[in-house]
């Protein structure tokens, strides 16, 4: 049996062309795979807790897109940071916005990669709240949940003194008070693991994983990493 073609959900304020080496790793390990083909622009509309259902439009294209080429019912869904709670109200079946997506049947696996499933920030929160208070956790039974953390950095407050030495521990705890409402937390570096996760999803912790690959960082796209969660698609 042929595995199921897999569509990539960029993150927030990111295009499709950082995610193409993650597209072909994954078709190197044999997993069809498509980008949904958002620029930074795409995003813009998006700013300020508006509505994201331009992100939506365009993800939905992708999806009956690839299940057309490959002539399949289902494809699995691979979405990284923001994209896995955009994912999740994709899945859907009350209106966001006076529309409803309904994609849950069509979705057989969604892997969120580094999502903030939780946020304390104002304008995040108010889009956060409609996806937790309507589908929490694992909500779709016949979704096959997995959420993967990264483990690498420890959130710590810190004074000016040290601040330009220990930069990322830094953003890590600022980043993460926003995220679950307490910076002393792991995570990878943007994502605490608290948030990364949900209640009845497969919910994998993996070490020294940042949270993107800018740098030259080991991040979820990292070919060794992506072995490590690629095994859940189906």
């Amino acid at each position: 049996m042929n595995p199921l073609p897999t569509v990539i959900l960029p993150g927030y304020l990111a295009g499709a062309l950082e995610y193409e080496p993650l597209c072909q790793t994954l078709e190197a390990c044999g997993f069809p795979a498509r980008v949904v083909p958002l620029r930074v622009r795409s995003w813009l509309p998006t700013v300020g807790g508006r509505p994201i259902t331009p992100i939506l439009k365009v993800l939905h294209t992708t999806l009956q897109q690839t299940l057309q080429e490959f002539g399949t019912k289902q494809v699995n869904l691979v979405a990284h940071s923001a994209g896995g709670w955009i994912a999740r109200i994709y899945l859907g079946s009350v209106p966001y916005w006076g529309q409803v997506w309904g994609g849950r049947d069509q979705v057989a696996t969604l892997i969120s990669l580094g999502s903030p499933h939780t946020s304390q920030e104002r304008w995040t929160k108010r889009n956060l709240d409609f996806v937790n208070d309507h589908y929490p956790g694992a909500f779709w039974p016949q979704v096959n949940y997995i959420c993967v953390a990264g483990k690498v950095i420890r959130g710590q407050q810190l004074g000016l003194g040290s601040l330009r030495e220990n930069y990322l521990t830094w953003l890590a705890y600022n980043s993460y008070l926003l995220t679950a409402g307490q910076g002393e937390l792991w995570g990878d570096g943007i994502t605490p693991i608290e948030a990364a996760h949900l209640q009845g999803a497969t919910n994998i912790t993996l070490p020294d994983c940042y949270h993107s690959g800018r740098g030259g960082r080991r991040w979820y796209g990292t070919p060794e990493v992506v072995e490590e969660w690629a095994q859940y698609l189906l």
